[in-house]
């Protein structure tokens, strides 16, 4: 695919647009959008505003996640959605919290929505909203005493200046950037489809080292346990309070977004950092002060953490010092048992720890339900040969997965780039449009994989300030 410039640029005048085709015309927001206040459509389904997914229908969001459930809101001040309307997160736009409508519903007073006016064709914004560029300026016309408390205002988002080029030229720009949103899409998912297999050949090999052994001619006895079955003879079952120290997490205070306790010399991990992680924790993103470090707890290098809440039963190794909240555990394995070989058999046991999970909105574990569960311990000479043997027999495996995850992150990068290029006019993508109608009907970008993994950064309505003024 060859991207050339256009033939010929002006000065925008607006710095986070710099040089724009000269034909295109920069105009403020209030030249283009009108803000919707329009409320009372009670009976209208639910919608939500995603950084990752742009605007989504919040029954799909619900399905998806464990968020509570929003049946019993007090809908009366929510405000009226049309597909081609754009609605954002005043509080999370500077994050990428905006995007377009596909959908008629309601959403919640925390959101701002803007109509276009007259012949434009909104997804071309939804996908100028997205870029770096505008999250960036929308961030600096946001306001607020921190940044947990930014808030673009709807009188502010008129004043932001945005590119306009012709409609026709407008339709040309949505239809190359749909068919390269499927492009990427598919790779995505066929790369996520060979990470998915290769996770489970992994899993197999992991399951049967630590349920049977690697001594295919070993004698096996009852274990007593419905999900263990039958073990090698000299193996034990044992709970797993009675081989480690079970520590929970501690933050205890509240609101836990308080400024006040961040950005000082303690990492402090979240459930999110140990799902990602690979085995071992080994960056953190976040930190805490003297003051947050006061009402935390700081767990050695070397602990195993287990998420007992949102993605109950991911577990990983510390690789330094650091604080985390009561949303993990810290297992600290006794004399008989290896933390690598704790570490592998834990993995196996992650469907037993989802299914005494409690059935709630969250789902939370406690440190009483994950001790009384038990596992197969082998002498200790034994556990170290298992983990050695699950570390090489998995090794080709990891490799392919790191090289798949690496070419997610990359297209992803350059999908961003280009999107950024192409609306904000440094490449010319006229000629490379496919014709109007072309479009795969039975596969649309919609119908495809997420380009996001998750959906955590969706707001739910009413979890937001809504007596912010205007």
């Amino acid at each position: 695919m060859k991207l050339r410039p256009y033939p010929v640029y002006k000065d925008s005048g607006v710095p986070w647009l710099g040089q724009v085709p000269k034909h295109w015309e920069c105009l403020p927001h209030r030249a283009i959008f009108e803000e919707v206040k329009e409320q009372g459509h009670l009976d209208e389904q639910l919608l939500s505003v995603t950084i990752g997914r742009g605007i989504i229908r919040q029954e799909d969001l619900l399905a998806e996640s464990s968020k509570k459930d929003s049946s019993n809101i007090d809908k009366s001040k929510y405000k009226l959605v049309e597909p081609g309307d754009i609605a954002y997160n005043k509080m999370r736009a500077w994050q990428g919290a905006v995007g377009v409508s596909r959908y008629r519903g309601i959403v919640s007073p925390a959101y701002i929505v803007q109509r276009l006016r007259g012949e434009l064709r909104p997804e071309y914004f939804h996908y100028l909203f997205k870029t770096p560029g505008f999250a960036k300026e929308a961030e600096r016309w946001s306001y607020g005493i921190t940044s947990d408390q930014w808030s673009l205002r709807p009188q502010h988002f008129k004043m932001i200046y945005s590119c306009v080029p012709p409609l026709d030229e407008q339709e040309l720009i949505v239809g190359f950037l749909h068919d390269f949103d499927r492009q990427v899409r598919r790779f995505i998912r066929n790369r996520r489809r060979l990470i998915e297999v290769l996770n489970e050949q992994k899993q197999a090999i992991i399951n049967r080292a630590v349920t049977r052994g690697l001594d295919p001619d070993v004698s096996f006895k009852p274990s007593g346990i419905d999900w263990l079955g039958d073990i090698p003879a000299h193996w034990e079952p044992r709970r797993i309070k009675q081989v480690s120290k079970l520590l929970r997490g501690k933050f205890t205070h509240r609101p836990r977004n308080d400024p006040s306790l961040y950005d000082g010399p303690y990492p402090f991990i979240q459930t999110g950092d140990v799902s990602r992680a690979v085995k071992k924790v080994v960056s953190y993103s976040q930190t805490l002060n003297e003051n947050g470090f006061a009402v935390s707890k700081q767990f050695p290098a070397g602990t195993l953490c287990m998420t007992i809440a949102a993605n109950i039963g991911d577990v990983a190794i510390l690789d330094f010092e650091a604080c985390f909240p009561d949303s993990i555990i810290g297992l600290a394995p006794t004399k008989e048992l290896l933390t690598e070989y704790l570490y592998y058999a834990m993995r196996a046991m992650k469907p037993q720890f989802v299914r005494i999970a409690p059935v709630t909105a969250q789902g939370n574990l406690n440190v009483e339900r994950v001790g009384a569960m038990s596992l197969a311990l082998p002498p200790i000479h034994e556990q170290k040969t298992i983990a050695e043997y699950i570390i090489e027999a998995t090794r080709s495996i990891d490799k392919t997965v790191a090289t798949a995850t690496r070419e997610i992150d990359l297209i992803r990068e350059y999908r961003t780039r280009l999107i950024s290029d192409v609306v904000t006019g440094k490449v010319d993508v006229r000629n490379l449009a496919p014709p109007p109608g072309s479009e795969d009907l039975d596969e649309t970008v919609e119908s495809l994989e997420p380009l996001e993994e998750d959906i955590a950064d969706a707001v739910i309505d009413n979890e937001e300030s809504v007596n912010e003024p205007d």
